[in-house]
C-alpha cells in the first residue's frame, strides 16, 4: 500500500494563495476557512530583505497527536497513512486542536466539525486524486506521491532537496519543505 506525502519548494512559492483558493473550492469551505494558511518570514536588513511564504496544512503525521486524543475516533489514520476526519463521529471538542503541534485543524462553519487538509482523498474514487493544492500551484512548489515508491517524483524530489519536515522530528510529519 501506498504511503502518501508531500513536498513544498518554499524557495518556489510566491504567496499567491492559489492553493488555498483551489482547496476552499474543492472543499466548499467559506472565505475565512482555509485547510491551508500561510506564514510569512522576513529576514534581512534594508536594502538587503527577503521574504519566504511558507503554506501550513495538516502534516499528516504517521504519529498524529491529534488522533491519539480523539475521544470518539473521528480522528483516524487510514490504511495509507492520510490523517482523516469521520464527520459523524466528531464531536466538536476540539481536543485534536490543541493537539496538533502546527495549530492547522478549523471548526467548519456550517457543521462544526473540525476539519483539516485530506489530501483531496476520495474514498469513492479508492484513494487520493492529484490534490487541488499541487494542480493549483503556478509555481510548480508542491509535489504528491507515494513516500515508499523510490521512483515517485515527490520521493526523488525530497531526496534531491534533501527536504525536511518543518519543525524537525517534533512528529512523523509526511510533509517535508524545502527553504
Amino acid at each position: 500500500m501506498a504511503r502518501y506525502g508531500m513536498m513544498i519548494d518554499t524557495r518556489k512559492c510566491v504567496g499567491c494563495f492559489a492553493c488555498r483558493v483551489a482547496c476552499q473550492m474543492k472543499n466548499t469551505l467559506g472565505p475565512k476557512e482555509g485547510f491551508v494558511h500561510f506564514e510569512f518570514l522576513e529576514s534581512g536588513t534594508y536594502p538587503d530583505v527577503s521574504s519566504e511564504a511558507i503554506p501550513m496544512q495538516c502534516m499528516h503525521c504517521a504519529d498524529a497527536p491529534c488522533e491519539k486524543v480523539c475521544p470518539t475516533g473521528a480522528t483516524y489514520i487510514n490504511e495509507a497513512g492520510v490523517v482523516l476526519v469521520d464527520a459523524n463521529k466528531c464531536i466538536g471538542c476540539k481536543y485534536c486542536m490543541v493537539a496538533c503541534p502546527y495549530s492547522v485543524r478549523m471548526i467548519e462553519e456550517i457543521s462544526g466539525v473540525v476539519e483539516k487538509c485530506r489530501f483531496c482523498w476520495d474514498d469513492e474514487m479508492g484513494g487520493p486524486n492529484n490534490p487541488s493544492c499541487v494542480a493549483t500551484c503556478i509555481a510548480d512548489a508542491r509535489v504528491f506521491g507515494d513516500l515508499d515508491d523510490p521512483n515517485s517524483d515527490v520521493a526523488v524530489a525530497i531526496a534531491a532537496n534533501d527536504a525536511q519536515p518543518i519543525a524537525g522530528d517534533l512528529t512523523e510529519a509526511k510533509i517535508f519543505y524545502v527553504r
